[in-house]
């Protein structure tokens, strides 16, 4: 049964008045649409998405007071759930409302999570994996018994990713437990607004879209920098005076990096230039959760005038008075970029102010087709695939934790979600087997029997106590494996973390930068880095994974388009020049047709491939031509990618490219790749871990990473030799193709250029290349043509020293 629609109670009516505020049109639908099954509000920041979504909750809520669960509001950050309770509690408080609100969170204390199973309150905030931790209770019926409505914050992050995969079986869950549960999606930037209604909707309930009026335009430019952009590189440190100068203009500035290593080498520098001690604070993900809420509550304060950032301030919070975005180095994602730029003005009526760095000379291109797609309003993004069945896995083990359980219901039930919409039987009860076995391969083994079938042909656990540890392992993100860093002394404070990896590099005096600050490695104690602030002028990096963002495909196809163009007017005139010299020595790459350049350098021969298929798809495709060339005995000696392009070298020439792009060949060598490569490895450690095979967290102790990655491979070599078909193998290889190599972007390069070839043969490096060559990231590759080198080099240095052969 579903409420009618909610009128606004008069209290709520006269807390809008006393601000002086009108609904918006957006806001009323909302209102006129809260007993629609589900609901997706497309709005621009700063219209008021968060109080759309909550209105009729308010409304309803005051209209007819009740103890008990309301509202479920899921975010994408813990830090958003925190910034709506505060939102929220401006209106309960000054309408004073009989209202109450809490977040829960991994931040929550274990006293305030048990209450809140003991005493729900009326709105809840969470996150995906809060939630999933809270249907694997046994008392998860009565804690949402009740729950009227679920509000998806900044749905369009959580499709794209596990994260959302693992959100909409949680509904699915919920939707069981409370009929009649209504849903509703918040975003501002999708692409595809049918596509997400379709993941939001409890299938196949129809999901109502509406669309508010997008305000204005962004005021939205490049960055005025009297130097040119250098050739190669990704920090924009060159742009740092006019960045400075820009920030002494605004109020409250976010500059924008798209990795946390970045961030911190622009902020140390940034800090070493500013001269009018400027108050700039740092903030990413790596970073403690103290030193986040510092910089967040003096944003808040406005006690900042710059915060350097990344992705941790993406989405909707509304931190102080931010007036300018920068955002240094190339998006690489226009939906990324109108969400940061949205961060500015956060207000419906204003537009918001940014300005883009590009952080090298091709990036310049980039950022312009960048501010193009902008300004026509177009977003980008890649169709999403079927629900991952790793995620499915686990959360058969959360159901199973919650109690026992019917395989035909819940199969029943997993298919309302709207990715596992397409799922067969075939492949759920394979799920289910797993969960049960651990599969063929390993049935035998006590540890992986976790679940049991009842005479009455329901299924649990064959443990109750294997409940405990599947909760700890609960989730979708997958953490790099990393320590904590802490000053030396009883007491240290946390400073953040970094790769445990990185952590391995360091000896005793070893310097790195962390939270903008140079400090000195002491040791490692208790697998805790212990640091001191005796760090001088010349750090390392630590080595933060974060998020390495690829240039989207409709990215990439716009700037072939810009390409293509018999002239850029728009552009700097270094620009033109250089893209119109490359026009006159060779061609210009072209979307339907794949150039290929050929010329010697410094002795050596060199191919550079220009694909325009994202980073990691350039990688793997480096890999597989250097494999390539290794089987025709040409002699691959290294390789460099970047988004656009592959520079192969090599001891002889490649003469004829084009069998070396054929379709078939490069997947059969693909396959052969990645059978035996440590990607797979990777990939599968991390879904073993999804699954549940593999355990993070242990009661008392975590393992570490390389704990972890000795256990899962050991158990992947063991699958390949006896089980090759395991469920584990199968969810490897699609998350292979798809995840970290990309082959599915060299597939759409590949159909957009049908097997043409232009290939080029010249004496000299061209001028598009030619930044290729100062680009970091070589990889080596070890085979003939290092040992013809070798060879060579010693029949030199014998004929030199006059020594017979």
């Amino acid at each position: 049964m579903t409420a009618a629609p909610a009128p606004l109670p008069s209290p709520i009516r006269n807390w809008l008045s006393t601000r002086g505020w009108v609904l918006h049109p957006h806001q009323r639908a909302m209102l006129d649409a809260a007993a629609d099954p589900a609901t997706l509000l497309i709005a621009p920041t700063g219209g008021g998405k968060t109080l759309s979504g909550f209105l009729p909750t308010l409304a309803e809520l005051t209209a007819a007071p009740r103890a008990g669960l309301h509202t479920l509001y899921v975010s994408p950050l813990k830090a958003l759930a925190s910034d709506i309770r505060r939102n929220l509690q401006a209106p309960i408080t000054e309408a004073d409302l009989p209202i109450r609100v809490e977040d829960r969170t991994g931040d929550t204390g274990a006293t305030a999570r048990k209450r809140q199973r003991a005493d729900p309150p009326h709105i809840l905030l969470t996150t995906p994996e809060s939630l999933a931790l809270l249907l694997s209770y046994e008392d998860a019926p009565r804690i949402f018994a009740g729950l009227q409505r679920v509000v998806v914050d900044e749905i369009h992050a959580l499709a794209e990713s596990k994260r959302g995969d693992q959100l909409m079986l949680g509904l699915a869950r919920l939707q069981s437990l409370c009929p009649g549960l209504r849903r509703v999606g918040l975003s501002a930037t999708v692409e595809d607004p049918a596509a997400i209604a379709r993941f939001l909707a409890c299938h196949p309930d129809p999901c109502r879209i509406l669309q508010a009026d997008p305000g204005p335009a962004p005021d939205i430019a490049l960055l005025e920098v009297p130097q040119r952009p250098p050739w190669a590189g990704g920090g924009g440190r060159y742009a740092i005076p006019a960045v400075l100068e820009a920030v002494r203009a605004h109020r409250t500035t976010l500059i924008f990096h798209n990795t946390r290593a970045q961030a911190e080498l622009f902020f140390h520098d940034l800090w070493l230039q500013n001269d009018d001690a400027l108050p700039i604070g740092i903030h990413h993900g790596s970073l403690s959760r103290e030193q986040r809420s510092r910089v967040e509550a003096a944003m808040v304060a406005g006690d900042l005038r710059a915060i350097v950032c990344t992705g941790s301030l993406d989405l909707g919070i509304d931190w102080g008075d931010v007036d300018l975005v920068i955002q240094v180095g190339a998006p690489k994602n226009v939906k990324r970029l109108v969400q940061r730029i949205g961060r500015a003005n956060h207000r419906y009526n204003a537009p918001s102010k940014a300005r883009i760095v590009p952080a090298n000379r091709f990036e310049l291109v980039e950022c312009h087709a960048a501010l193009d797609a902008v300004r026509d309003g177009t977003l980008d993004g890649d169709p999403r695939g079927p629900g991952p069945r790793d995620v499915l896995c686990q959360h058969i083990l959360v159901v199973a934790c919650a109690g026992a359980f019917d395989a035909d219901a819940l199969f029943a039930e997993v298919t309302t979600a709207g990715p596992y919409a397409g799922l067969g039987r075939t492949a759920f009860d394979a799920c289910l087997d797993f969960c049960a076995t651990g599969g063929y391969a390993l049935r035998a083994y006590d540890r992986y029997q976790r679940l049991q079938q009842r005479t009455d042909g329901r299924w649990q656990l064959r443990d109750p106590r294997a409940a405990r540890q599947i909760r700890m392992n609960l989730g979708t993100i997958m953490d790099t494996d990393t320590l904590k860093v802490r000053l030396r002394g009883r007491g240290g404070a946390p400073l953040g973390e970094v790769e445990e990896a990185f952590a391995a590099t360091l000896t005793p005096g070893d310097t790195f930068l962390i939270g903008g600050q140079i400090v000195r490695y002491e040791g490692l104690r208790e697998m805790t880095v212990e640091v001191s602030r005796r760090g001088g002028d010349t750090p390392k990096i630590a080595t933060f994974m974060g998020t390495k963002f690829a240039t989207s495909t409709q990215l990439s196809d716009r700037i072939l388009t810009m390409l293509a163009q018999p002239d850029w007017p728009d552009l700097p005139g270094h620009t033109r020049d250089w893209l119109a010299l490359q026009r006159r020595v060779s061609h210009m790459p072209r979307r339907d047709r794949l150039l290929i350049e050929s010329f010697p350098h410094d002795g050596r021969a060199h191919t550079c491939a220009y694909g325009f298929a994202g980073r990691n798809a350039m990688q793997t495709l480096g890999l597989l031509l250097t494999q390539r060339m290794e089987e025709i005995g040409i002699g691959p000696l290294g390789f460099v990618a970047t988004d656009y392009a592959v520079l192969v070298w090599s001891v002889d020439p490649l003469t004829d490219p084009a069998p070396l792009f054929q379709g078939d060949d490069l997947r059969a060598g693909f396959e052969t790749w990645l059978a035996g490569n440590a990607v797979m490895k990777r990939t599968f450690k991390a879904s073993a871990i999804i699954a549940g095979l593999i355990d993070r967290q242990s009661p008392g102790q975590r393992k570490s990473g390389r704990q972890a990655t000795f256990s899962s491979d050991i158990l992947y070599d063991t699958l390949r030799k006896y089980d090759p078909d395991h469920l584990l193998l199968q969810i490897t290889r699609e998350e292979a193709r798809r995840g970290l190599v990309d082959f599915g972007r060299i597939e759409e390069m590949l159909a957009r250029t049908r097997g043409r070839v232009d290939h080029v043969v010249l004496d000299r490096v061209t001028p598009l290349a030619a930044p290729l060559f100062l680009e970091p990231g070589r990889v080596p590759v070890q085979g003939a043509g290092a040992e013809k080198l070798l060879a060579e080099a010693a029949a030199r240095l014998i004929e030199t020293a006059g020594l017979p052969a």
